[in-house]
C-alpha cells in the first residue's frame, strides 16, 4: 500500500488503557514503519506533515516554519540516521512552554508514581501488566478487524 502511494498516519486505533502508553508507543510505531519499509523521513511524516495534510491544516501545522503553530521535540541524535533516536529527547516545547530534560524526568516520575498508586488500587500486578504489554505489542493478530472493540 505504501509503495502504491496510500498515505499513512501514526496513531492507534486501540481503546485507552489497552497497554498503549501515549508518547512511548509512538516511538515503537515509528520504528515499525521503518521495519515495514518506510524511510525514517517517511515514518516521521506519518506523525507530522501527514496528519496536518489529512486534516487540511497544512497551512498552520505539520512543519517547522515561520508563522506556523508547532509543538517540538528536540533530540540529541538525528532520527534520519536511526529512527530509534526519537527516544533521545533533550527537551519538548508545548504551547510555547519549554520542558528541559530535568523537567521531563520530574513529570515522568510523577506519572510513574500515580500509575503505581492507581495500579495498586485496581489490584494490577505491575509484573503481569509489563508481560501483557510486551505480548500485546508482539501479538500480530491483536489488530485484526474481528478483534477490535
Amino acid at each position: 500500500m505504501h509503495r502504491a502511494g496510500v498515505p499513512f498516519l501514526a496513531g492507534t486505533d486501540a481503546a485507552p488503557g489497552v497497554y498503549i502508553m501515549p508518547g512511548f508507543s509512538l516511538h515503537d510505531e515509528l520504528a515499525n514503519f521503518v521495519e515495514a519499509g518506510f524511510t525514517p523521513m517517511e515514518s516521521l511524516q506519518t506523525a507530522t506533515s501527514g496528519p496536518a495534510k489529512f486534516l487540511g491544516l497544512e497551512n498552520n501545522y505539520g512543519s517547522v516554519q515561520a508563522g506556523k503553530i508547532a509543538d517540538l521535540v528536540l533530540l540529541s541524535a538525528n532520527p534520519l540516521d536511526d529512527i530509534h533516536n526519537t527516544k533521545k529527547i533533550t527537551a519538548v516545547i508545548v504551547n510555547g512552554r519549554l520542558f528541559d530534560r530535568p523537567a521531563l524526568d520530574r513529570i515522568l516520575k510523577q506519572v510513574e508514581s500515580a500509575a503505581k498508586r492507581n495500579g495498586a488500587q485496581a489490584g494490577v500486578n505491575p509484573k503481569t501488566a509489563a508481560t501483557s504489554t510486551v505480548f500485546s505489542r508482539t501479538n500480530r493478530t491483536a489488530n485484526t478487524p474481528e478483534r477490535q472493540p
